[in-house]
């Protein structure tokens, strides 16, 4: 039997099912197929450790923001004097209002609906998005625990629809240890295809394929994670450490600062400006 290295969950469930309070819900809603539908938790799967800097101004140390600049005009445009424009070539663009947007957006929804089962196997690898964890909402452990089961056994995925805020995921929902987890996919359109790389064969004899076939086997061993870090993010930390020893660190000067206005980058960002919303509209 082929041996998988265990994943890291991110809380351990209580005999209740609850998951620690560390790993907060950023969604929450059901899991729905068929006549089945079990609450649920959306909680991160993985931290990006990714180290960001921000700008600063070498005068003053005042972090510095981006502007909608027009070069035509050469200055700042205000919020209520931008408009977006869809580029078709270069320089022409056809223009569209929020209200234009709003009338082909889906109307949001609780419900991560599995329309279809799959073999995850055959979900190419290239689809995978942002994962993320489903823990069970309080009424739901027995359900989500025969699921995660069932799934786990067959070695199937559930596809499904997920809609929020302005756009549409489709989503696959596979079991691992007796959790359930989602990955969003890229749809097809969005995969590049490779039909421009070259696979064009040659031919090699028996002795060499045998020489780079007992390489592979000997060097052959069981995936194991935790070997592997990125070693220029921890010469960063050890360098930022080292400087905060010796150098101090410098203060900015205590400005209300503007919102950027950039979009989020991912499916959480996502997430918590829906909830918002939702939060808002049930006030």
């Amino acid at each position: 039997m082929k041996k998988t290295h265990s994943i890291k969950l991110p809380a351990k469930l209580s005999a209740k099912g609850e998951h620690e309070p560390a790993h907060q819900a950023i969604w929450s809603g059901t899991i729905s197929f068929s006549l089945v539908a079990i609450p649920v938790h959306l909680v991160r799967a993985v931290e990006p450790g990714r180290i960001s800097f921000r700008m600063l101004h070498t005068h003053d140390n005042s972090p510095l923001l981006r502007r909608m600049v027009c070069p035509e005009e050469e200055k700042i445009i205000p919020p209520e004097e931008i408009v977006r424009g869809f580029e078709t070539a270069q320089g022409r663009y056809i223009l569209i209002t929020d209200e234009e947007l709003e009338s082909v957006t889906p109307e949001r929804s609780r419900t991560i609906e599995i329309i279809e089962f799959v073999d995850m196997e055959e979900i190419d690898p290239v689809y995978y998005d942002h994962p993320y964890y489903l823990i069970p909402s309080k009424g739901g452990e027995k359900s989500y625990t025969l699921l995660a089961e069932v799934m786990n056994r067959t070695s199937k995925a559930g596809l499904a629809k997920f809609i929020l805020g302005e756009q549409e995921y489709l989503v696959a929902v596979k079991s691992a240890e007796g959790v359930l987890s989602m990955i969003t996919l890229h749809y097809s359109d969005e995969v590049l295809g490779d039909d421009d790389i070259s696979n064009e064969t040659t031919k090699t004899d028996n002795e060499e394929k045998n020489r780079i076939k007992k390489l592979i086997r000997e060097n052959t061993v069981e995936y194991d994670p935790d070997k592997y870090a990125d070693e220029r993010s921890g010469k960063i930390l050890d360098l930022l450490r080292k400087k905060a020893r010796t150098k101090g660190y410098v203060k900015a000067p205590e400005i209300e600062m503007e919102e950027e206005g950039e979009g989020p980058g991912d499916l959480v960002a996502l997430l918590r400006k829906s909830m918002g919303k939702v939060k808002k509209a049930d006030d």
